[in-house]
């Protein structure tokens, strides 16, 4: 990659880490639920009026937009609200790979190598540990909906696989158009006090929506979708293992926000095992009886 790219995959990633402390800031001044609607509604409008939708399916573009924006980013949201810190929601939202691989050998028959399997286990390893340790804390229903957040973020990146090649910026702003209705609704039967948090939004309010609809969104899906078309997906996507890494960063930063031992522990077996799914493509393959086929048997 040339250096200006590299550059431009590493400030998404710093965007995207940034991102959970944003939502942490903007859950003081909204309900959960609505401040999800209020993301893509800024996310889509005005984009949806420059940004051609192209050869996009309607079908992909409304299961997509219900899958990940409505359910997944509503588990998300309301997970954090709950107590799930911005560093480690970062983190363990990255199980996404985990289920993502998951359901690709299943729905797609995709069939995963040797690495990438061991790769699942230790990571299920890490978000067994953390289950365990946090069973007991006021957050461990966060936590589970954000394990719930990456489930359904596998589904999408499914559904996303299946819709072929297609513009991942025009996806991302046109699918923006399929939440807010939805959201609203549930807001309005699962939520109180909407009217007041809009209408005594102050700057903090306004800039949280503004920096994860225009910043996160828009820009970064944008610069992100650009890297895909100048280089193979292999090449671009090992930069977002580095979203985690600036999403404790800046939580510990801007929040205060510290890590147990038990956490750590918890962090490296989750990270571990999602590097390994994501290169695990590029190491040696092992057959069944757990031997290299590059490699001659001994004797």
């Amino acid at each position: 990659m040339k250096t200006r790219h590299i550059a431009l995959a590493v400030l998404v990633a710093l965007l995207w880490g940034v991102n959970f402390v944003v939502i942490k800031v903007g859950l003081g001044s909204f309900p959960p639920i609505l401040f999800v609607a209020l993301r893509f509604t800024l996310a889509a409008i005005p984009a949806v009026f420059f940004i051609k939708r192209g050869n996009i399916p309607w079908k992909y573009i409304i299961s997509i937009g219900l899958v990940l924006g409505v359910i997944k980013f509503s588990l998300l949201f309301v997970g954090m609200d709950l107590g799930m810190p911005a560093g480690l929601s970062s983190l363990v939202l990255q199980c996404q790979a985990i289920f993502t691989l998951i359901l690709s050998s299943v729905v797609l028959k995709d069939s995963p190598t040797f690495w990438q399997r061991g790769g699942v286990l230790v990571a299920f390893g890490g978000i067994a540990l953390l289950i365990a340790d946090m069973s007991a804390s006021p957050s461990f229903a966060g936590l589970l909906m954000v394990i719930a957040a990456g489930f359904f973020w596998g589904v999408s990146n499914i559904l996303m696989k299946k819709a072929g090649k297609v513009d991942m910026l025009a996806l991302v702003v046109w699918m923006s158009l399929i939440p807010p209705l939805p959201l609203l609704v549930l807001s309005l039967l699962l939520e109180t006090g909407q009217w007041q948090a809009v209408m005594n939004m102050g700057w903090t309010g306004f800039g949280t929506v503004f920096y994860i609809a225009m910043v996160a969104t828009i820009f970064g899906f944008g610069v992100w979708a650009h890297l895909f078309r100048e280089y193979s997906p292999n090449v671009v996507a090992p930069f977002s293992l580095l979203v985690p890494v600036f999403g404790i960063w800046s939580g510990s930063l801007f929040l205060g926000e510290t890590l147990t031992a038990v956490d750590i522990a918890a962090s490296c077996l989750l990270l571990g095992g999602v590097a390994l799914v994501v290169f695990g493509s590029r190491l040696p393959v092992f057959n069944r009886q757990g031997r290299c086929p590059c490699t001659p048997p001994k004797g």
